[in-house]
């Protein structure tokens, strides 16, 4: 009993611990969801050493970046993220109407929200959502993309 008490105070602080330095270190519960891969457009690949990212969204969205107009409400962006010639994990952006409200200005990326997902379509708890929207929020004027002027390069057939 003693050793569980101990073990249970110590875990106590841990968390204690990691709330007080602002680490996240899973997934939080948002509103993206996992699209259907084959209606999407493959509009470009990034290569980082072992990885190799394939990145897809809507025509929709290749058309309204190309006309100088804003991502359409109801968009996926996703990377899929190869290792060893197999699916890793998915990262999807989705945008929605008003979802930009669910987080405080500090955290908001206009109406995008991220997730991560397992090649089997489920959640991926391990990863850290916050991290995605912080570094997304510094592409505020390229609608939250780094591959804004691929979309506006990409040739449709």
């Amino acid at each position: 009993m003693k050793r569980l008490k101990g073990a249970l105070a110590g875990a106590a602080i841990s968390g204690s611990i990691v709330a007080l330095v602002g680490i996240q270190v899973h997934a939080e519960p948002n509103r993206t969801t996992m699209p259907d891969i084959d209606k999407l457009v493959h509009y470009t690949t990034v290569t980082r050493g072992e990885v190799t990212e394939h990145i897809m969204t809507t025509p929709e969205a290749i058309e309204a970046v190309k006309n100088g107009q804003p991502v359409p409400v109801g968009t996926h962006f996703v990377l899929v993220d190869y290792r060893d010639n197999k699916v890793f994990r998915y990262f999807v952006m989705e945008k929605g109407a008003d979802w930009g409200a669910d987080y405080d200005e500090s955290r908001r990326t206009g109406d995008w929200q991220f997730q991560w997902f397992k090649p089997d379509g489920s959640i991926n708890l391990a990863e850290n959502t916050a991290r995605c929207q912080s570094c997304h929020s510094s592409r505020s004027d390229r609608e939250f993309l780094y591959t804004y002027n691929e979309l506006r390069r990409f040739e449709t057939d």
